[in-house]
């Protein structure tokens, strides 16, 4: 799988977006590090072992560098950054019962921005998914020669 690049000083403008979530009865926030413990659980039991591991490291950052979207105080999305290297942005997943409201792009963008915050010019999404989603919503791009990138020697579960 690729990475990519984005450029954090042209994202796109949410504003819209986190209020017609919100008005949905959607928070989207920093989690806090007590709820580590809970938000790596979601992402164990919603996608994987290695996701709920990059949860953990980005909830002991200061600030936290994971996102969380909840409803009716329950987590449907989250999204993280700077947890397998630095500059990098991921992992982040929606649930499947969630998907379709924005909640990708929000999560995504709000990541992203806190990066932005932080000093960076560029993020790497690494070991890109849906690759067409990080291109239509944040003008990522492919970076040549990147696959397998960091991930060649990863471990196997189990």
């Amino acid at each position: 799988m690729i990475d990519m690049l984005v450029r954090l000083y042209d994202l796109p403008d949410c504003s819209e977006l986190y209020a017609s979530l919100q008005e949905q009865g959607v928070v989207l926030r920093r989690a806090r590090a007590f709820e580590k413990h809970q938000v790596g659980e979601w992402a164990l039991k919603n996608f994987s072992p290695k996701w709920k591991s990059e949860v953990e490291v980005a909830c002991c950052r200061e600030p936290v560098s994971c996102f969380i979207a909840t409803r009716e105080k329950q987590i449907i999305g989250f999204s993280c950054y700077g947890t397998t290297m630095k500059g990098f942005f991921g992992p982040m997943g929606v649930s499947e019962n969630a998907r379709g409201l924005g909640l990708g792009k929000a999560v995504l963008v709000r990541a992203l921005e806190a990066m932005r915050d932080e000093g960076y010019a560029y993020a790497v999404i690494g070991g890109v998914g849906p690759r067409e989603f990080y291109e239509k919503t944040v003008g990522a791009i492919e970076i040549p020669g990147s696959d397998p990138g960091i991930y060649g020697d990863v471990l196997p579960e189990g």
